[in-house]
């Protein structure tokens, strides 16, 4: 199918928050990686979520380049042209964008798709992330409001973060301690700046003890049920119909979270989970068992002039891309969205 359109976009999150599932957002950061990604979600029948990051969008670029709109630019084009091929939709998405790379991620790639929009055109993402918790949530709020009206003109979604998720991902650290959680004072401080859809489309990630990287299970804390807090505490704000799920949820910082955390997360709202340091590990595996395994064939041991079958780039990325695939359809599978597509 082709990459989903705004209308698809909105129809997928719609199903997720009305079935209580939620799709992988996966990052990606090269061609294989992509595929890897496209083919487990088409292995899942699931719809998804395909996402760069800055540093995956600099890496795409080259490494004499270092451009982050080229090598979103690229990945976006590269991605509609495979995905034509796949019977799921994926959606294009953004990650995290702090305040000092906006003038060169985030604000040029909505100029670019509000030209497309202008000229008939669908825009180059679905989705864009603002991370404002490294600033004052007054400031995260007012960047999001200007943020927010751009993406409703170029018919994207915007995905903001309050509060702060720990850990460290492309160079940014996170915080600590009561910093990582979202209180309900923060989810109403957002909707009283972003409204709740009528001044555009957002998903929010806020925290509840996530934290980025390398965990064993049990040694993140997370506290799932703020985040059924902050959604009451809007309803009662708002008085809208009780039960009622104003915010679209966003899960970061999930490796070693347990599936009834996960379970949880979900049942309160969550309808986007970013995937990355596990799928990463899911690709790299398989190149290390490769390259031990065949270790005198990769490399010209003693002389020897090794095993083109063995060190030709195929044969151990292709090793990669079905392990990077397969742990996309265990996601798939725990956030509920195996079988489910447009």
């Amino acid at each position: 199918m082709p990459i989903a359109t705004p209308e698809k976009y909105a129809e997928m999150l719609d199903a997720a928050k009305a079935g209580a599932f939620a799709f992988p957002a996966i990052n990606v950061s090269s061609s294989q990686t992509l595929n890897a990604a496209l083919k487990g979600f088409a292995d899942a029948g699931s719809d998804g979520i395909i996402q760069v990051s800055t540093g995956g969008a600099e890496y795409l670029s080259g490494p004499s380049v270092k451009n982050m709109v080229t090598g979103s630019l690229a990945f976006a084009a590269y991605a509609a042209e495979v995905a034509k091929h796949y019977d799921v939709q994926i959606a294009l998405h953004t990650d995290h964008c702090p305040k000092d790379k906006l003038d060169g991620f985030v604000r040029p790639l909505l100029d670019i798709s509000a030209e497309r929009v202008a000229r008939g055109e669908a825009p180059l993402f679905q989705s864009h992330m603002w991370d404002g918790s490294a600033v004052p949530l007054d400031e995260n709020l007012q960047i999001a409001q200007e943020l927010l009206a751009k993406a409703r003109a170029a018919h994207i979604i915007l995905e903001v973060e309050i509060g702060v998720v720990g850990g460290e991902e492309d160079g940014v650290e996170g915080g600590a301690g009561e910093q990582l959680y979202s209180t309900p004072e923060d989810a109403l401080a957002t909707v009283e700046a972003l409204g709740i859809g009528e001044n555009g489309r957002y998903m929010a990630a806020l925290t509840f003890g996530n934290v980025h990287g390398v965990y064993k299970p049990g040694n993140v804390k997370l506290r799932p049920e703020i985040l059924k807090t902050a959604q009451e505490a809007v309803v009662a704000k708002l008085g809208l119909a009780a039960g009622s799920k104003p915010f679209d949820l966003v899960f970061h910082g999930g490796s070693g979270s347990s599936p009834e955390e996960i379970g949880a997360a979900v049942d309160y709202g969550v309808i986007k989970m970013n995937v990355d340091t596990d799928t990463q590990y899911a690709f790299t595996r398989p190149v290390a068992g490769h390259m031990l395994a065949n270790y005198d064939g990769v490399l010209k041991v003693d002389g020897e002039v090794g095993n083109k079958k063995v060190y030709d780039p195929r044969a151990w990325g292709k090793a990669a891309e079905a392990g990077m695939s397969a742990r996309i359809v265990e996601a798939c599978e725990n956030l509920r969205s195996a079988g489910k597509k447009i």
